[in-house]
């Protein structure tokens, strides 16, 4: 049988576990009929166990009716249990709430105990039209006799003026009222009420300012104090009169208080409401904040880094004395101390700490094995120790996203503002070069940028650069690993660019050929080897160069082993499956195949020079002219750092049109013109003929349109036959292009014939005996300090006459923001090729340093006749 009261539905609920659906919809169909009974116990009885239900995520919605019937019950247990289902499930839909207006305004007139329970109720189901029905009465109520009623209504008045801003000005000159009121709990619940609503708009509380700060300096609740000081914090920044009127107190409460929360609310009151002005309140809290990082408590701990945070941008030097203390924050348990303490760190870094800060950082990334990891009682026993006693050693090891983060935090504090921070370029090419192998994690593209963009803007560090990326190139370790976890191909894509482009900083530049074209190259991702097949080309022009203007024929034989080696290994990168790879082999090795003909073919003789002036004679050294063939494909001009804004002072030529043909396409041979076809006349003039498309043609330098009858109008039978032949020869000339995609729905349906391939035997080319392989090269030491001063460019290079300032501020910031990190340094200065002589050119003939700009002109038909528009420059002409 049912029983009617709540324990025994919960003893129901809680025997039925297996069933519990069937249960519920019994006990449901039971409430049903008790609700409607005439009996308010028995009503309010099951109006409490629907309560209940609603808790477990069951809907009691129907009821809403019978819930306001509980509601208007006299007594007041029964009151209650109205009240309790009403702020549990009424919400701003609920269509009865507009037959409670008249009951809560006669309950809101009735006993104190009633009025305290229409209060309570009224917070959670007060809507718009409500608070403006009900607001008289709940102002009438913040004079109410008694303290309690008084709170209550100070409490709801606050949901009311949430609901219903219109009674915002009344309610704020009553609180204002209760803010001197005889009763401390009501105070406390006004200043609570005011800290809230200053959250949305401080500016309208600023009258109360002068009641707020009596209760600051004669108050001794804590509690209070608290909401006092964060309201004032949230009002400095509207007032800038009330920062030296609150520096005295605050300062006061900081070096009296014991009680932890208000002194860490007075801290961050100063530091957001700009009271920090002199050294003497800033070095108070940090060192208030100092002591909260050293507490165990893992909470005040978290709350001091995130307000030294705040005061590292205005005083750096006081937060920089706790840097140990900050540093050893990073290696905390707690994963949000950690990142706080990353945050300030890279915040206070300066030219001074940077280096100490990043190797103190870097030493977290690197992997302690024997250390082994904490079991979870023993992570739970150090944080029970009391203070003084020395914990247990945190292990090193870090979840991959912390590890990714330590090394952005790197890259950030060693680029931020263009490397301001950076003293030595050398070291911090080593700190890359480390947190390439210690990070174990996806961060070389990172570092491959910066690689490359430091060694592009300061050129005292390329040497240094030069050789410690050769190192890593000749490390068979370093590239075995990079070609099988697939990690570091960026920073050898970095090393061999930058070897290759400096290359006139290597010490025997021949020796490093071979470790860029090693097999193990080839297993790396395609655009590091691709780049490292250009920077092999790279150095052999530059050491070819080299030999050349030193010549001697015992030359001979070492530049024979070096270009038949770089046959020999460009073979391997041929049968690459990426394109640029086989792209790039290719050509090198057909280039490589002259230079070992023309070497093979070179005779050791000695003669004058004909080039020398007349009258005079002097013997020149002969020597291969293959070795002046390489370098001048890389360093005939020399690319600077093009700055982000360049483009955008680049004007616009007058009459430029992108869209229109310089010079008309030829149209294809044997392929009649389309005939566009109209609504009326289906392709057909009126007179009869047959339109066809526009042919362009060019007359005077104008392009002229005019319209071409179509050639099928009067095509025969043999025409039709050379132009289907024509069709077919073109899909054959096209099928054997290997430059041509073919449409692979036209490719399946032929067969392709096998036998008809023909097959080459390739004469006359000579035999490539095995290279020795060559030593790995000796370079000086590394660690060797350059003695010129780092100087790093950072603006590129602008058009002629124009400067970044002249850029307006808009286009400027549109630019950087579409802009990447990294802008492309700028290319070596080519060896001057000194056994060349210098042609003689004429003065009228002489090539200007800057290529002359391309006139563009655009037709205009005016009156029957095409007039040509006048360039800028014959505009600029005067008359």
């Amino acid at each position: 049988m049912w029983e009617r009261t709540l324990q025994d539905l919960i003893r129901g609920l809680r025997s039925n576990k297996s069933d519990e659906s069937k249960f519920i919809s019994k006990a449901v169909d039971e409430i049903r009929r008790e609700i409607r009974s005439d009996d308010m116990e028995l009503k309010a009885g099951a109006v409490l166990k629907l309560t209940y239900l609603d808790m477990l995520g069951y809907d009691m919605s129907w009821a809403s009716f019978n819930v306001v019937e509980v509601m208007s019950s006299s007594k007041f247990h029964l009151k209650s249990v109205g009240y309790l289902a009403a702020t549990q499930s009424f919400n701003d839909d609920t269509d009865v709430l507009m037959l409670t207006t008249n009951l809560l305004k006669k309950d809101l007139t009735s006993n104190p105990n009633d009025v305290a329970l229409t209060l309570n109720g009224i917070s959670h189901i007060v809507t718009s039209d409500l608070g403006r029905d009900l607001a008289p009465e709940l102002l009438k109520l913040m004079n109410h006799s008694r303290p309690p009623v008084r709170k209550r209504a100070v409490a709801a008045l606050y949901k009311t003026m949430m609901k219903y801003p219109d009674v915002v000005p009344q309610g704020v000159s009553r609180l204002q009222e209760r803010l001197q009121d005889s009763d401390i709990s009501v105070v406390a619940a006004t200043v609570n009420v005011i800290c809230e609503l200053a959250r949305r708009n401080p500016a309208d509380y600023l009258p109360l300012a002068p009641a707020l700060f009596h209760l600051m300096t004669t108050s001794a609740n804590n509690w209070m104090l608290i909401k006092i000081i964060k309201l004032f914090g949230s009002l400095t920044p509207h007032e800038p009169r009330l920062v030296k009127k609150l520096q005295p107190p605050i300062t006061e409460l900081i070096s009296t208080t014991s009680a932890i929360s208000l002194l860490y609310e007075c801290v961050h009151t100063c530091i957001i409401g700009g009271m920090l002005k002199g050294d003497a309140l800033a070095q108070a809290c940090v060192t208030k904040l100092a002591g909260f990082i050293e507490d165990t408590d893992q909470n005040l701990k978290y709350i001091a880094l995130h307000a030294m945070a705040k005061i590292v941008p205005t005083h750096p030097h006081l937060v920089a004395e706790y840097q140990d203390t900050i540093l050893a924050s990073v290696s905390d348990q707690d994963i949000s101390i950690r990142m706080r303490a990353l945050e300030l760190v890279t915040a206070m870094v300066n030219r001074h700490n940077l280096q100490s800060i990043v190797q103190q950082v870097l030493s977290h990334l690197v992997s302690e094995d024997a250390t082994p990891t904490p079991s979870a009682i023993q992570s739970l026993a150090q944080h029970l120790v009391p203070t003084g006693t020395a914990r247990t050693a945190i292990p090193q090891s870090q979840s991959q996203a912390y590890r990714l983060v330590l090394s952005q935090r790197i890259l950030t504090m060693c680029s931020q503002d263009m490397y301001d921070n950076i003293t030595n370029f050398e070291w911090y090419l080593s700190v890359l070069v480390d947190l390439a192998h210690v990070a174990k994690v996806n961060i070389g593209a990172q570092i491959r940028d910066q690689l490359v963009d430091v060694v592009g803007r300061v050129r005292a560090a390329r040497r240094y650069a030069v050789r410690l990326m050769s190192t890593l190139i000749c490390d068979e370790s370093v590239v075995r690993d990079a070609a099988e976890e697939g990690s570091g191909a960026e920073v050898l894509w970095a090393a061999g660019w930058i070897c290759g482009e400096y290359c006139d900083e290597l010490i025997d530049p021949q020796k490093l050929i071979p470790k860029l074209l090693d097999s193990n190259i080839a297993q790396l991702a395609p655009e590091t080897t691709a780049v490292c097949i250009s920077s092999a080309l790279k150095i052999f022009g530059f050491w070819a160069t080299q030999v050349a203007q030193n010549w001697t024929d015992d030359d001979l034989e070492e530049v024979k082993k070096v270009a038949n080696a770089m046959v020999l290994r460009l073979g391997e990168f041929i049968h690459s499956q990426h394109i640029e790879i086989q792209e790039r082999a290719a050509e090198a090795r057909q280039l490589f195949n002259f230079i070992n003909a023309d070497l093979n073919s070179y005779t050791r003789h000695s003669s004058e020079n004909p080039f020398a002036e007349s009258g005079t004679s002097s013997p020149e050294i002969i020597y291969p002219k293959c070795l002046y063939l390489v370098q001048p494909l890389f360093d005939t001009y020399s690319l600077n750092p093009v700055n982000a804004q360049a483009q955008a002072s680049v004007p616009l030529p007058d009459g430029l049109n992108l869209d229109v043909w310089f010079i008309a396409p030829p149209e294809p041979v044997g392929e009649p013109s389309k005939v566009k076809k109209s609504k009326k006349g289906k392709g057909k003039e009126p007179n009869g003929g047959v339109k066809g498309k526009k042919k362009i043609r060019q007359r005077d330098g104008v392009l002229l349109e005019e319209d071409v009858l179509s050639p099928r109008e009067h095509e025969t039978v043999e025409d039709l036959a050379a132009r289907e032949q024509a069709r077919l020869d073109r899909l054959a000339r096209q099928r054997e292009d290997p430059y041509y995609i073919m449409d692979t729905r036209s490719a399946k349906a032929q067969e392709d014939d096998i036998d008809s391939i023909s097959v080459v035997r390739l004469e006359g080319i000579p035999f490539m005996p095995e290279p020795l392989e060559p030593p790995i090269p000796t370079l000086q030491d590394v660690t060797e300090v350059s003695a010129a001063p780092f100087i790093v460019e950072r603006d590129g290079e602008m058009p002629v006459g124009t400067t970044a300032s002249s850029i307006p501020a808009s286009t400027s910031k549109a630019l950087l923001s579409q802009s990447p990190s990294f802008s492309l340094p700028s290319s070596r200065s080519g060896t001057p090729i000194t056994s060349f002589p210098a042609y003689d050119v004429p003065d009228s003939d002489e090539r200007p340093s800057t290529p002359a700009p391309i006139k563009v002109s655009r037709a205009k038909k005016k009156a029957g006749k095409v007039k040509k528009r006048k360039t800028k420059e014959e505009e600029a002409e005067p008359q």
